[in-house]
């Protein structure tokens, strides 16, 4: 892929060869270069309304001068763009000071490919997402017996209490994207990658019920959109006059989309630079969570997105963080690798600075059981299929509040019963996932959240909800 009639690969040399040029031989620099496409394609009133789509491209510099660190980067790739970013790197970096954790750039080594790229995703045109999106919304004109995980999810078995089908009303987007990436540095590293991702997500919707549904894949064509909006609509069916229930700590089972969120925190966790300060929760070759709980960061595993090497070329490498419930290791990028006396595990992101190094590629492995089988063993509790609005109240004990969205449902005597309407909760993700609260871990997962983890439902034994959405 191209930008200006360049690959992102020719962007970097030319930048170095700048830097070469005008510094000489002492300085060091790494350099980025990207292109790409987003495009979304939006829904709502269960009508397509809106197609969009952005091409993105830029180069990132980061220029050391005799200890002296900055960061500088740029939209603009011809017409004297990259000359300008040598220049104002070096201008703003003779007025700084000596940064003495910098760790210097990284040393040639071979980078593999993580294969996450589908160029007919990354290029995919609007109706293609059109049909996918147009497949979701059908999917509320009638129930479709046997969806994927609708079943035991949300009950497909067609409107919650008998009677006729109602129609649903449908919101939601369809995106995909896809681009280019590359790195070079003084030290003679090079590496390039390409990828590419494609989501369906929404809901379906009925007077006081929300029914939500959402998938992540690689490609576009791996997307049912139609499978995904039935899972929606028959949560919205199931959860129309739904019961209010009192606050309390309830046996609850959480589907991937929240698991997600629950990783998604945890994960923050294994950054070392947080660990070196004080404000981790990881307390490492301690047994913290149930020995159910594996949790590793893969970026060149087949249930993973994106590229094989980091913001500073390092190549990503399977870590496990969480091994049968002991916490094992920490992600690292130079600069905090270089202060513990290790290696960079390939976890630095743009920022790191400042910020320190992130697991960008969770999995949390699965376990032998399946949801129907979960939903059999609960005498009272709660299924939730989305946590959201989610704020950390204490980083060294992960207490997170936030409310459940999109469909949550009473289980009694192993039976899936009405809708709840949605729970505040304030419960530490620790705490959740301790020895011993881990009843079951889901044997299919699917990527969920944000940045994408790739996760199973989870049984846990207790959770703790403090009120309705409004308190």
């Amino acid at each position: 892929m191209t930008a200006l009639g360049r690959t992102p690969g020719e962007v970097c040399a030319e930048v170095l060869a700048l830097v070469r040029r005008r510094l000489g031989p002492g300085a060091e620099a790494e350099v980025t270069a990207w292109w790409g496409r987003s495009a979304l394609t939006r829904f709502a009133n269960s009508h397509i309304h809106q197609n969009v789509a952005d091409d993105h491209l830029g180069a990132r510099l980061r220029l050391a001068l005799d200890g002296r660190v900055v960061t500088a980067s740029t939209g603009r790739l011809a017409g004297g763009g990259l000359e300008r970013l040598v220049a104002t790197a070096a201008e703003i970096a003779g007025l700084g000071r000596p940064d003495p954790g910098w760790p210097g750039v990284a040393p040639a080594s071979p980078v593999p490919d993580a294969a996450h790229h589908d160029e007919a995703t990354a290029t995919a045109e609007p109706h293609r997402r059109a049909e996918v999106a147009a497949a979701f919304i059908a999917a509320g004109a009638s129930p479709v017996a046997g969806a994927p995980g609708a079943s035991a999810a949300a009950g497909a078995a067609g409107a919650a209490g008998g009677g006729a089908v109602r129609a649903t009303e449908a919101a939601g987007f369809c995106s995909t994207g896809g681009g280019a990436v590359a790195f070079a540095n003084t030290a003679g590293h090079e590496a390039g990658g390409a990828w590419s991702g494609a989501e369906v997500s929404g809901v379906h919707r009925l007077p006081g019920a929300d029914g939500g549904a959402g998938r992540t894949a690689v490609a576009l064509g791996d997307l049912d959109g139609a499978a995904v909006g039935a899972e929606a609509a028959d949560r919205a069916r199931r959860g129309i006059e739904p019961v209010e229930l009192a606050p309390g700590s309830y046996e609850v089972i959480l589907l991937p989309s929240a698991v997600a969120d629950v990783v998604g925190f945890l994960g923050h966790g294994f950054n070392a630079r947080r660990h070196a300060e004080g404000t981790s929760h990881v307390e490492l070759g301690a047994t913290q969570l149930d020995p159910a709980i594996t949790l590793v960061d893969d970026a060149g595993d087949r249930r993973s997105l994106g590229v094989g090497f980091d913001a500073e070329g390092t190549p990503r490498r399977r870590l496990e963080l969480v091994r049968r419930g002991v916490s094992v290791a920490l992600a690292h990028d130079r600069r905090t690798a270089a202060a513990a006396g290790t290696a960079s595990t390939g976890h630095a992101v743009p920022g790191g600075e400042a910020s320190g190094p992130e697991p960008g590629h969770l999995l949390l492995e699965p376990g032998p059981t399946s949801l129907e089988a979960m939903i059999a063993t609960v005498e009272r509790g709660l299924l939730v299929t989305d946590l959201w609005y989610t704020r950390v109240l204490d980083p060294k004990t992960q207490v997170v509040t936030g409310l459940t969205r999109n469909g949550t449902f009473l289980v009694e005597a192993g039976r899936l019963g009405p809708g709840v309407a949605n729970l505040r909760f304030t419960q530490s993700y620790v705490e959740a996932l301790a020895p011993g609260n881990v009843l079951a871990v889901g044997g299919h997962g699917r990527l969920a959240g944000e940045r994408p983890s790739w996760v199973p439902a989870l049984h846990l034994g207790s959770w703790r909800f403090t009120g309705g959405a409004a308190g």
